[in-house]
């Protein structure tokens, strides 16, 4: 505890943003890392609780009293040991992580919680413009091969951690370049490209091999890949998109989420994309259908491409209203200290302009004679709790209104993994939910050699979530090649 008093003393602090009108004209990050000295300061904020709950809030288990402490002594090298001991990819989670270790912070009661993430964020960059992150191959390998399938956090976390332990990894990726949604899922003003690529490079120099434009169960069989490896992670992710399966969803101008923020992607890293159909919202009506993170990525997306109008649906009710960190006594009943709040967010790309609307439901899309978008018509919708405490909904009679939108992005989450390739190939069992069936504890499927991690395994979920089942996959793979035959 660097100061006794210090979460006393100071005052919260926050990476400061560039000016709204300035960070719409560029792709690039907005978010300046705080200097040394309140890096300092907001290290001591923290108190050094007796049973810190930021770890329970954490799903890496982040030791985060501990590199605080070290940050409040100014030995930031230290303090960046303690955090990559828990944590393959703080420059990742730093940057896109909602942070639930500030939410469950024991400070955050009475006060703001201590700035975890922005901490983190300030660590992770120092440490590679310092030097002191730099690849760290195994002093010795075991013989063993493993191939991991899918490139996105918890396949890179999973090979990195394979590789500590001397076995030889190659992460097959179907894209052209590895990252899975750090790379197309997650613009450029969340996330450089430039950072993924340094820590790509960073993993290669450990002797990781990545195998990009490989689709595996096509390009390659998985009767091939159990030939030539010891062990298999299918950490390819939850990419069955959920849809909108309403009249007219078949015109042209409505698009999945993905297909636009991956098409903006290509386009800002200065790729070929002549032979794609161009998805642009410049001098658009832009609606967004949901109102999660990714659809939030649309709205920044839309607004930096000059779209006439951004506006953005949930078919939930609004979320209360609450102060950007509530105390406890001012979190609402479902979402008591130290869980996750249930509250109104507002992204940054929020504040780059978009309209918010709630408990509306889309109906039908509507198309000119040529086939083209040119509006949306949407209900609204009263939500109640029946009497078995179930919530449910019912359209608001004469509630019909028509948006005029020459584009709309669906952006309502994934309903699990693609079966087509290595599942159906393999064979492997599926739960009630159409996720890999694996339990926590093995990450084993149901075919001997073979493990999940990751959305492939929990469904649709958060980046820190993804990062810790790849630990804990590679971790379990490690005991399973250990094992006697």
């Amino acid at each position: 505890m660097g100061e006794v008093k210090g979460f006393m003393t100071y005052a919260r602090a926050v990476p400061e943003k560039e000016p709204t009108a300035l960070r719409v004209k560029h792709y690039r990050e907005f978010v300046e890392a705080i200097n040394d000295e309140e890096l300092r300061r907001q290290g001591a904020r923290c108190m050094d609780c007796g049973v810190p709950f930021c770890h329970h809030g954490c799903p890496l288990g982040n030791v985060i009293p501990e590199w605080n402490h070290l940050v409040s002594e100014r030995d930031e090298e230290e303090a960046l040991r303690a955090l990559l001991a828990t944590n393959n990819f703080p420059e990742f989670t730093g940057r896109i992580c909602p942070a639930p270790c500030e939410a469950a912070c024991v400070l955050g009661i009475h006060e703001d919680p201590v700035s975890i993430e922005a901490i983190e964020m300030a660590l992770a960059d120092k440490g590679f413009a310092k030097g002191w992150i730099r690849p760290e191959p195994p002093v010795f390998r075991t013989g063993k091969k493993v191939a991991v399938i899918g490139s996105g956090p918890a396949g890179l976390a999973a090979a990195q951690q394979l590789n500590r332990q001397g076995h030889w990894v190659t992460v097959y990726e179907r894209a052209d370049r590895p990252g899975g949604l750090l790379m197309y899922g997650i613009p450029d003003f969340k996330l450089e490209k430039s950072k993924v690529q340094r820590r790509v490079q960073l993993m290669e120099a450990e002797g990781i091999s990545f195998r990009c434009g490989v689709n595996v169960g096509f390009d390659v069989t998985m009767d091939e890949l159990k030939k030539d490896y010891d062990a298999i992670l299918l950490s390819h992710g939850a990419t069955k998109k959920r849809d909108v399966a309403i009249p007219g969803r078949d015109v042209k101008g409505v698009y999945f989420a993905e297909q636009f923020l991956t098409q903006s992607t290509r386009r800002v890293l200065g790729d070929n994309i002549e032979d794609l159909e161009p998805i642009l919202a410049t001098g658009r009506d832009v609606i967004v259908i949901g109102g999660g993170d990714t659809g939030s990525d649309c709205v920044g997306t839309s607004n930096r491409q000059g779209a006439r109008s951004v506006t953005q649906f949930e078919i939930m009710p609004r979320p209360p209203q609450l102060n950007k960190h509530p105390r406890a006594q001012e979190r609402p009943q479902e979402t008591p200290w130290p869980y996750w709040t249930h509250m109104l967010r507002t992204s940054s790309s929020h504040e780059e302009g978009c309209s918010r609307h709630w408990s509306l439901e889309s109906v039908r899309f509507e198309a000119d004679a040529e086939g083209q978008l040119q509006a949306l018509v949407t209900r609204e919708l009263a939500w109640f709790t029946d009497e078995k405490g179930q919530r449910k909904f019912e359209p608001v009679p004469g509630s019909e209104k028509r948006w005029p939108a020459q584009l709309v992005f669906i952006a309502v989450g994934f309903v699990g993994p693609d079966t087509a390739g290595p599942i159906d190939q393999l064979g492997v069992a599926i739960n009630e939910r159409g996720n890999i069936k694996a339990d926590e504890s093995s990450y084993a499927t149901s075919v001997p050699g073979v493990f999940a991690a990751g959305d492939a395994r929990r469904g649709q979920s958060l980046v820190v979530w993804a990062i810790s089942e790849g630990r804990k996959a590679a971790e379990a793979i490690g005991r399973y090649l250990e094992s006697p035959i």
